[in-house]
């Protein structure tokens, strides 16, 4: 039997001219992150029609999604090395309403700066009890937390003396595989933040917005610091994403 392909579903017109980005997100050539001159698109972005594969994955549903993804302290039977945290928040939409079911997913290096990652060589010590991924869905009030290590500055080679600022990478699905978002958060005064390429090309009235901030209540006695770190997809206030274009 033969399968016919997807129907491509009604769009805008690929002529249509692409949205650009806000002043309040960074360019897509920043010159003092080297590597943005090898990644930004050369030419004029467009629209592509998507087909019924691209809007109606990814599929996630019970036991798709486990308690356990959202700890990253505890693997391979043993405890993670570092400052344990608590990192939650909010994911919200220009209205300030919660966004219920979506999927958050969160990669970062351990506490000494490294990442499990077979391109990163350099001499801090690898965590065996510690890879560095996690993920949750937010619930009905748009809520997530995991459970993690405060990650470590690591070098990367992008200017002399160059060491990136600790953070963590977020990645957010909508309804679908086209629906993603991914940003970085940082920690609350950082002594690095001044020479992070990457921080200082988002314009420093958004910059703020990409910052956890500490948050007591959240934290555990004796057990573990908390961060709060609200998301918000859309409009003036938007959480600083990569290589997406947004409205005003």
């Amino acid at each position: 039997m033969t399968v016919p392909p997807d129907p491509i579903l009604p769009t805008a017109s690929p002529s249509q001219p692409y949205r650009d980005q806000s002043a309040d997100h960074a360019p897509r050539d920043f010159a003092d992150y080297r590597t943005t001159s090898l990644r930004h698109p050369r030419s004029s972005l467009i629209l592509l029609p998507q087909r019924l594969t691209e809007i109606t994955g990814p599929v996630l549903g019970d036991g798709r999604v486990t308690e356990s993804d959202s700890d990253l302290t505890s693997v391979a039977g043993g405890e993670a090395q570092g400052q344990r945290i608590v990192v939650h928040g909010r994911v919200l939409d220009s209205d300030g309403h919660a966004i219920p079911n979506t999927l958050v997913e969160v990669w970062q290096a351990n506490a000494a700066g490294r990442y499990r990652h077979a391109r990163d060589t350099w001499a801090a010590p690898l965590d065996p009890h510690f890879d560095g991924v996690g993920r949750v869905l937010t619930d009905a009030l748009g809520r997530y937390s995991f459970t993690t290590v405060k990650p470590g500055a690591y070098p990367w080679g992008n200017h002399a003396n160059a060491w990136r600022p600790a953070h963590i990478h977020f990645s957010l699905f909508g309804t679908a595989f086209t629906q993603r978002l991914v940003t970085q958060m940082y920690f609350p005064d950082d002594p690095l933040f001044f020479q992070d390429p990457i921080y200082n090309s988002v314009p420093d009235g958004a910059r703020q917005r990409m910052v956890g901030v500490y948050d007591h209540d959240a934290t555990r006695e004796s057990w573990a610091l908390g961060f709060r770190f609200d998301i918000v997809l859309r409009g003036r206030n938007a959480t600083p994403f990569e290589g997406e274009d947004h409205d005003d």
